[in-house]
């Protein structure tokens, strides 16, 4: 069922849970991931980004109405939300195609910029009743936001959302996006302090990076919606790189990635529920 992320992400605020938030590269991987939620009995957010939309010929319409679908179809709350959007115009696609929730990327935006920018397409989204998601970026951009070693002041994080009236707030505490090692060490007291600041749920991206403890930790000093692609592309290729090697005259998709489905549905499975605190 079509579920409102700002209700699921205040819920899971108030009960200091994580959210999980899934990002689908291939169709069946969102199928994975809504049998994962369906599974545990548990909400979950399907995330197409632009990078994903790129991949299938810069079609929004054929993967977009797919991961749409699955999540109306859910019998668990499901979230549409396009991820890391830095063309506004994919984003008004998107909310036109019927998804309810966007991140709208200005990070690597000049700061001025990037608030100005989101304010409008905020202000957009909510005319339609859409939820946003943004990112405020390193003030001054010396490193970029993705650069483990940026850090997000907890002043500056609360007059971006004054200033943008964003829904949630993708924050940087120490994690860096495509990492395969989870190692990344996250900066809890600093997640406490943009917490206390801020009104509005607050995003981890880079989640791959980070360890189960790590997370849990995460979560626990304030982090609400987590988000996870790399980790999953490195179950699912393990085990697809491991059918294949074991049976080189496999030539059916179909047989050699069920099981990296299979393998990726199953850590949904564990992380959902990690990130709920069972």
């Amino acid at each position: 069922m079509l579920a409102d992320i700002r209700e699921l992400a205040r819920d899971a605020a108030s009960h200091e849970v994580g959210l999980g938030a899934f990002n689908v590269v291939l169709l069946e991987h969102g199928e994975a991931q809504i049998a994962a939620a369906e599974a545990v009995e548990l909400p979950i957010i399907l995330q197409l980004s632009q990078n994903a939309v790129k991949y299938h010929r810069g079609w929004l319409e054929p993967i977009g109405s797919a991961v749409l679908e699955l999540a109306k179809r859910a019998k668990v709350p499901a979230v549409a939300h396009l991820d890391h959007a830095e063309d506004i115009d994919l984003c008004k696609a998107a909310v036109e195609l019927g998804f309810n929730s966007i991140m709208y990327d200005g990070s690597k935006l000049p700061d001025e910029e990037n608030r100005k920018t989101t304010a409008e397409i905020t202000k957009w989204c909510h005319d339609r009743g859409v939820s946003v998601e943004a990112e405020l970026g390193e003030v001054g951009g010396k490193n970029g936001v993705h650069d483990p070693s940026a850090r997000t002041k907890p002043e500056d994080a609360a007059k971006f959302v004054e200033d943008t009236g964003v829904d949630l707030l993708a924050v940087a505490v120490g994690s860096s996006h495509a990492m395969t090692s989870r190692d990344a060490s996250l900066d809890n007291e600093l997640i406490a302090a943009i917490k206390a600041a801020v009104p509005v749920p607050l995003v981890l991206h880079g989640s791959s990076g980070v360890s189960d403890e790590g997370m849990r930790a995460a979560i626990q000093a304030g982090m609400t919606k987590i988000n996870v692609s790399t980790h999953l592309n490195v179950i699912y290729t393990a085990k697809v790189r491991e059918d294949l090697a074991a049976g080189p005259d496999l030539v059916d998709p179909r047989k050699y990635s069920s099981n990296g489905n299979a393998a990726l549905q199953a850590e949904v499975e564990r992380l959902l529920n990690w990130y709920a605190g069972k």
